[in-house]
């Protein structure tokens, strides 16, 4: 299964989809689960498909080698006129995101690596957070410290921080377009318990924040230009094999 690891040096792509018919969802996920069971590409490592639950779409969690072998794909011509024209026929939104895991936290109890699994029931959340690329590393900090206080929080399992190097999106003719400037987001990826643990953390009832959460959140607010988020379950994941990877 895959994991989220910092240190295995992976180019990771969040891809994201989404669709203003909840019923072409159904035809999303299948239509990248089929991308997902033939892949055979050099450099790719995994590829982890979510199906969208707050809002109706889908994200795409894959793992390259490098940037090399990720650029081959994109010029190929099954990407840019087969599965590029797929997916502009069944959405109304694809944003195709280049990262790096700069961190990997964890709940104790959640072991020494973040997995990403269909066999886990973890509800998880992704946050596109906009930030200027001169704030960028000084984001990434702020979203690390509130480990300190999330670990408390009741049904949190992980949180992830990704430094977005470049986001694209497709046009017509299968050729990439890019969206914003390079290194202006962070991506933001944490698995919970569930719904209900998730929304009683963004919307707290009762007494006011601790003030180490409060501090920490008034600094992210203050860097963050946009946001832009979705929950979702694991539905299907396949990796590579050793042989292939050798």
């Amino acid at each position: 299964m895959p994991f989220i690891n910092p240190e295995n040096g992976y180019l990771t792509v969040i891809n994201l989809f989404r669709t203003d018919a909840p019923e072409n969802v159904d035809r999303l996920v299948s239509e990248m689960r089929a991308i997902v069971d033939t892949a055979a590409f050099p450099g790719w490592i995994s590829s982890t498909v979510h199906r969208g639950q707050d809002e109706p779409g889908t994200a795409n969690f894959i793992q390259w080698r490098g940037k090399e072998d990720l650029e081959s794909r994109y010029a190929g011509d099954e990407f840019k006129h087969r599965t590029v024209p797929v997916f502009h026929e069944i959405t109304t939104f694809m944003r195709l995101m280049q990262t790096e895991v700069e961190l990997s936290l964890r709940h104790p109890d959640q072991g020494d690596v973040t997995e990403i699994s269909p066999d886990r029931d973890d509800y998880t959340v992704i946050e596109i957070l906009g930030v200027a690329p001169a704030d960028q590393s000084e984001l990434i900090a702020v979203l690390g410290s509130a480990y300190d206080w999330l670990v408390d929080v009741p049904g949190y399992r992980s949180q992830s921080v990704l430094r977005g190097i470049r986001s694209r999106s497709p046009g017509g003719g299968g050729d990439l377009a890019a969206v914003g400037t390079d290194n202006d987001f962070v991506v933001v990826y944490s698995q919970w318990d569930g719904k209900e643990s998730y929304d009683a953390f963004r919307a707290p009832a009762g007494d006011e924040p601790p003030v180490a959460r409060r501090k920490s959140q008034d600094k992210r607010n203050a860097l963050v230009t946009a946001t832009d988020v979705n929950t979702y379950r694991v539905v299907h994941t396949r990796s590579a094999s050793e042989s292939a990877l050798a």
